[in-house]
C-alpha cells in the first residue's frame, strides 16, 4: 500500500525557486492594475498623517546604487507606517534645472551655447530632463518602491516655479536678498559662479613657488646698517597665475617675524618657518638679524615683483604657521580670505581674468592665456626678474567643481546673494531645537557648517533654470524687487513656465503702468542671472510640502545621504527660517555612502562598480531591498558579488520558511479550524512567545529606523528558532496525525499565526515576496487583497510567559549539546538520519530535572526514534558525548526495531498489525481512522 497518500504533505503552489526577476514585475502590474497605492492612501485618510519627504535626485541618467540605496530605504519607511495605521503618503519629486543637463542639450545640439537662443536652449534642456526623469522613474518602480508617480513634483513645473518666486520675494521682502562684489567660487569650464554645496575636494599637483617682494618702505623696522636694496619679503603660493592680482601681503599680528641673511640678501620670514623654507629652496646658511611680531611690521610697502604697484604689509588672522613663509599673498580678487581682508583695508580689487578663465589685458603680456596655462609663463616672468627664490610641487587637496570635476578659481564678480548673517543665530536655534538628528552626530555637523559658512551666493551664469526676478530701470540703474514685482513673475510663472522671463518683453510681465520706485522711469531690462540649484530644491518644502493636499509642513522626516548637510537639507533648512522661521522637517536621517567590499568607493576605472539594474536582472530587487536592510546604513555601506551572493543565501531561507509554512496549511481554514491558546501543545506556546519577542523587536528596529537588526531578528527566527528547531519538530505531527486532530490543529494554529506576523514585518522590506506570499495564504474573513494595505500585527503580551521561556533555554541548550553528539555520530557513520538513533542520556542536577519535565517528549524533540534517560551521570561510559559544564552525557546507537514506512520511526510495534504489517502502532491507528 502507498502510505504517502496517508501523510498530511504539504501541497501549495508557492514556487519552491523564487525567479524573482520573472515574477516581480508580476507584481508590480498586480498593484498597479488594482490601485494599491491608492487604496492605500484611501484606508490612511483620516489618520495622523506622517510625511516623508523626498529629496529630488538629480535628473541626468539612470540610477545609480547610491540612488537605489536612498529610495529604497524612503519605501521601508512609508510602508512601516503605512501597516502602522498612518496616512502615509509618498510624493517622489526631482530636481531638473542646472549644469550638467545644459551641457547635455548643449552636446546634443552641437552648437555652442553662446551662439543659442535661450528659448531654444531651455527647450532641449526641458525635453533631456523630463526623458531622464522617465528612465529614472521606471527604475525607482522597478525597485518596489511605491508612491504617486503619475503626479510627482518637478522644479521645473510652472506651480513649483511660481511658489519658489515667492519663496525668492519673501526672503528679498525680509532683507536677506543683496548685490555685491565678492571673491566666489568660480568654474571656468561652466563659466558660473559656484556655491559651497558644489564644491567637492580632489588631489591635484599643483606648483610652489617662493617669491620675493623688493622692499619699497621699510618704515623704521629694518636692523641698523642694512641695506634696503637687498631686501626682500618671501610670499609662497600654489597658485603663480595668481600674482597679477597680488595687491599685498598679509601677515599675522601676534606672529614673531625675522630679518633673516642668506647669501647677502635680506628676507622677512616668519621666525617658525625660517628653517622650512631654507630647507625647501636649499639656500644654505643663514643668520637671524633680529625679530619683531607682525603688528609692528604693519604698513611696510613692499614692490609687486613685476608690475608698478605697491604691495603693503597688511594684518590677518587667517594667516598660519602650517606651511609657507608666514607672509601671506593678497589677491582679493582671488580668494575669499583676501577679499575679505581687503575690504578691512580699502585695497583693490584686481580681478584680471574672464568668465572663460583667460586673462583679460590687465594682467599685461599674460593677456589671452588660460589661468591653467600662465603658471609657467608666471614663474618664467618671476625668474627672468631674480625674484623666483625656489619652485617645486606639490599634491594637495584642491577644490572642484562637483559637476565638470574640474578644477576651479577664486574670482571677485558681481553676485546676488541670500544674507545668511541675517538670520544665522535663528538657524541655528532650529537645528538645536526643532529637529532630532539621527544619528545625532548630524546635529554638530550641520551646526558647524551653517555657523561658518558665508553668504550664500544664490546667482548663475546660465540660461536652464529658474531666473533671478529682478528688474533694474534703464534711467538710474537700480535694481527692484517688491511686492508688485514678485507677484507679476509668479503668476505669469505659474500660467506660463520661467520660459516667459526669456519670451516677454518686461512691460509684458510687470503691471500696467508700473514705474521705478526709484526715479518714477517706465522702461527695465531683467536680470539675466539665474538662480543656484539648490535655491530650487530647498524651496520644495513650500513648493511641495504647502501645495499638495495630501502632504504637510513641515515634513516629519528628509532622508538623504551624509553631502547633503551642506546640500539639501541645509538650503531647506536656510529657506525655510528666513521665510518661515523654524525648520521645515521634524527629523533628519542620514545614511553614508556605498563602497565597494573591501571599502573603496564605486570606481568605472578600478572596476568595482555595481549597477542596480544588473543585481535586479540577476537576483531580482528584494534582494537590493535586503542588502539595504542589512547594513548599517549611518556609516558607508558595502556591497560586493559576494556579499549579494550571502544575501541571496539569507533570502533562500526566509522564503523557504514561508514555503514551508504555506504548504502545512494547505487544509488549514482559519475560521473553523484554530484552536484556543489553551489548547496549544507547550512547544506551541513556547514559539508564540518567540513570535512575540521577535514583534516586539522588529517593531522597535522599525521605529529606530535601525534595518539591520531587524534584518538580523528575522533572519534567525527563520533560520535558528523555525527551521532548525520548531518548524523540524513539527513534521512528524504535521504529516503524520490525523488530519483534523487538536494537536495537528494547534500546531497549524501557531504556524498561522507565525505566517501572519511575520509577511506582515518583512512586508516593508521583502516587499515582492510578502506580496508573493500572501496571495497564497489561507483566506481570512476581512483578510485585504494586497499586504500592502493590511495593519501591522498587534501585541500579544499573553504570549509573554517568565516561566516557560527560563524551562525552555535550559531545553534548548541541552538539546543543542545532544545534537552535536548525533552529528558526531552521523559523521562517524554510526547512524545515517536522526530517527535511526537511539539515544540514552545519562544526567544528574539541573540537566536531569529539565530533561525528566519532558521525557515523554524527548524523542519527538530530538527527532530521534528513542531516547532513554537515566540518573546515572556519574555511571556513563567512557565512549558516550560529554557536554562541556553541563551534567550530561550523551551515547548515540543505532535504533532497534523495524523502520515505520509511513512516519519513518523505528519501533518494535512495526509488523505487528496484519492489515498494516509495515507501520507502527501510531500509524496504524491514525491510517485506520483516516
Amino acid at each position: 500500500m502507498d502510505y504517502s497518500k496517508t501523510l498530511n504533505l504539504p501541497q501549495t503552489e508557492f514556487p519552491m525557486r523564487a525567479n524573482l526577476p520573472e515574477r516581480e514585475p508580476k507584481m508590480l502590474e498586480y498593484w498597479r492594475e488594482h490601485q494599491i497605492y491608492e487604496k492605500k492612501l484611501t484606508k490612511g485618510k483620516g489618520q495622523t498623517k506622517f510625511v516623508l519627504h523626498d529629496g529630488p535626485p538629480y535628473a541626468n541618467g539612470n540610477i545609480h546604487i547610491g540612488t537605489a540605496l536612498n529610495k529604497i530605504l524612503k519605501d521601508i519607511i512609508v510602508k512601516y507606517k503605512s501597516l502602522q495605521g498612518f496616512d502615509a503618503p509618498y510624493v517622489p519629486g526631482w530636481d531638473t534645472h542646472g549644469l550638467p543637463i545644459e551641457h547635455a542639450a548643449i552636446k546634443i545640439l552641437g552648437l555652442n551655447r553662446h551662439e543659442l537662443n535661450p528659448l531654444d536652449l531651455r527647450r532641449e534642456c526641458r525635453q533631456y530632463a523630463l526623458k531622464c526623469l522617465d528612465l529614472q522613474r521606471e527604475d525607482f518602480k522597478r525597485l518596489g518602491v511605491a508612491g504617486d508617480w503619475e503626479n510627482p513634483y518637478v522644479t521645473l513645473y510652472p506651480e513649483y516655479e511660481a511658489k519658489q518666486i515667492e519663496v525668492f520675494g519673501a526672503m528679498a521682502k525680509k532683507g536677506y536678498i543683496y548685490k555685491g562684489l565678492k571673491s566666489v567660487y568660480w568654474c571656468t569650464s561652466c563659466e558660473t559662479a559656484l556655491a559651497e554645496a558644489e564644491i567637492e575636494y580632489a588631489e591635484k599637483k599643483s606648483h610652489s613657488i617662493y617669491v620675493k617682494f623688493p622692499l619699497i618702505d621699510d618704515k623704521g623696522n629694518l636692523p641698523v646698517g642694512v641695506d634696503a636694496a637687498k631686501v626682500y619679503a618671501v610670499i609662497w603660493t600654489t597658485t603663480p597665475w595668481t600674482m597679477p592680482a597680488n595687491v599685498a601681503i598679509c601677515v599675522h599680528p601676534d606672529i614673531e617675524y625675522a630679518w633673516v641673511e642668506i647669501n647677502d640678501e635680506i628676507y622677512l620670514l616668519a621666525s617658525e618657518l625660517v628653517e622650512s623654507v631654507v630647507k625647501a629652496n636649499n639656500l644654505g646658511e643663514y643668520t637671524v638679524l633680529s625679530t619683531m611680531k607682525g603688528a609692528a611690521i604693519e604698513g611696510m610697502v613692499f614692490s609687486h615683483p613685476f608690475f608698478d604697484r605697491e604691495s603693503p604689509v597688511i594684518l590677518g588672522e587667517h594667516v598660519t604657521l602650517e606651511a609657507g613663509t608666514g607672509c601671506v599673498h593678497t589677491a582679493p580678487g582671488h580668494g575669499q580670505e583676501d577679499f575679505e581682508v581687503g575690504m578691512k583695508y580699502g585695497l583693490p580689487v584686481i580681478n584680471p581674468v574672464d568668465p572663460a578663465g583667460k586673462f583679460t589685458a590687465e594682467a599685461g603680456k599674460f593677456a589671452g592665456l588660460a589661468v591653467a596655462d600662465a603658471n609657467v609663463p608666471v614663474i618664467k616672468e618671476l625668474a627672468a626678474l631674480s625674484l623666483l627664490l625656489g619652485k617645486s610641487s606639490i599634491k594637495h587637496q584642491y577644490a572642484h567643481c562637483w559637476r565638470c570635476k574640474n578644477p576651479i578659481i577664486y574670482r571677485a564678480t558681481e553676485q546676488w546673494f541670500a544674507s545668511v548673517d541675517g538670520f544665522r543665530s535663528e538657524a541655528l536655534a532650529a537645528i538645536a531645537n526643532d529637529v532630532k538628528w539621527i544619528p545625532t552626530w548630524g546635529e554638530d555637523r550641520i551646526h558647524n557648517m551653517v555657523a561658518d559658512r558665508q553668504d550664500w551666493c544664490i546667482s548663475r551664469q546660465r540660461v536652464w533654470g529658474l531666473p533671478i526676478p529682478i528688474f533694474y530701470c534703464i534711467k538710474c540703474n537700480q535694481h527692484i524687487i517688491n511686492d508688485e514685482t514678485i507677484h507679476a513673475i509668479k503668476e505669469v510663472f505659474r500660467l506660463e513656465g520661467s520660459d516667459a522671463w526669456w519670451a516677454r518683453k518686461p512691460e509684458e510681465i510687470l503691471p500696467r503702468d508700473f514705474a521705478c520706485p526709484h526715479c518714477g522711469h517706465n522702461e527695465f531690462r531683467k536680470e539675466t542671472d539665474i538662480m543656484d540649484v539648490w535655491f530650487d530644491s530647498g524651496s520644495s518644502h513650500a513648493a511641495v510640502l504647502e501645495q499638495r493636499l495630501e502632504l504637510t509642513w513641515p515634513a516629519d522626516l528628509y532622508l538623504e545621504g551624509s553631502d547633503q548637510h551642506r546640500g539639501w537639507f541645509q538650503s531647506s533648512l536656510l529657506t525655510s527660517v528666513a521665510t518661515r522661521g523654524t525648520a521645515p522637517y521634524k527629523a533628519v536621517l542620514t545614511h553614508g555612502f556605498v563602497v565597494d567590499g573591501d571599502g573603496r568607493k564605486m570606481s568605472k576605472s578600478i572596476g568595482n562598480t555595481i549597477f542596480p539594474q544588473e543585481v535586479i536582472k540577476q537576483y531580482g530587487a528584494d534582494i537590493l531591498r535586503l542588502w539595504v536592510a542589512s547594513a548599517d546604513y549611518k556609516a558607508d555601506i558595502r556591497i560586493s558579488k559576494d556579499i549579494l551572493k550571502q544575501l541571496a543565501e539569507v533570502y533562500r531561507k526566509i522564503r523557504n520558511t514561508f514555503r514551508y509554512i504555506l504548504g502545512s496549511l494547505h487544509d488549514f481554514n482559519p475560521a473553523t479550524d484554530k484552536v484556543a491558546y489553551h489548547q496549544l501543545l507547550e512547544i506551541d506556546r513556547w514559539a508564540l512567545m518567540r513570535l512575540e519577542q521577535v514583534r516586539a523587536k522588529v517593531t522597535q528596529a522599525y521605529e529606530d529606523y535601525e534595518f539591520h537588526l531587524l534584518y538580523h531578528t528575522v533572519h534567525n527566527f527563520c533560520a535558528v528558532d523555525l527551521s532548525a528547531f520548531y518548524l523540524d519538530i513539527l513534521k512528524d505531527r504535521v504529516y503524520t496525525a490525523l488530519p483534523a486532530s487538536v494537536e495537528r490543529r494547534a500546531a497549524q494554529t501557531a504556524m498561522y499565526e507565525i505566517l501572519n506576523t511575520l509577511v506582515a514585518v518583512v512586508a516593508p522590506v521583502l516587499t515582492f515576496t510578502a506580496e508573493e506570499v500572501w496571495q497564497y495564504m489561507p483566506q481570512a474573513a476581512g483578510r485585504p487583497e494586497s499586504v500592502q494595505l493590511a495593519s501591522w500585527p498587534v501585541a500579544h503580551p499573553e504570549y509573554f510567559e517568565p516561566a516557560l521561556e527560563a524551562k525552555w533555554d535550559k531545553i534548548l541548550a541541552l538539546r543543542g549539546e545532544i545534537t552535536k553528539a548525533l552529528e558526531t555520530a552521523r559523521r562517524n557513520k554510526v547512524i545515517g538520519h536522526s530517527l535511526d538513533a537511539a539515544v540514552t542520556l545519562y544526567a544528574a542536577g539541573d540537566e536531569l530535572t529539565a530533561l525528566t519535565a519532558i521525557q515523554d517528549d524527548l524523542a519527538t524533540l530530538l527527532i530521534v526514534s528513542d531516547v532513554a534517560l537515566l540518573n546515572t551521570f556519574a555511571q556513563a561510559p567512557g565512549e558516550a558525548y560529554r557536554a562541556a559544564d553541563l551534567q550530561l552525557a550523551v551515547l548515540v546507537a543505532p535504533a532497534q526495531g523495524l523502520k515505520c514506512e509511513r512516519c519513518w520511526i523505528y519501533s518494535s510495534t512495526v509488523n505487528q498489525d496484519t492489515e498494516h504489517p509495515s507501520l507502527c502502532d501510531r500509524c496504524t491507528t491514525v491510517v485506520k481512522n483516516m
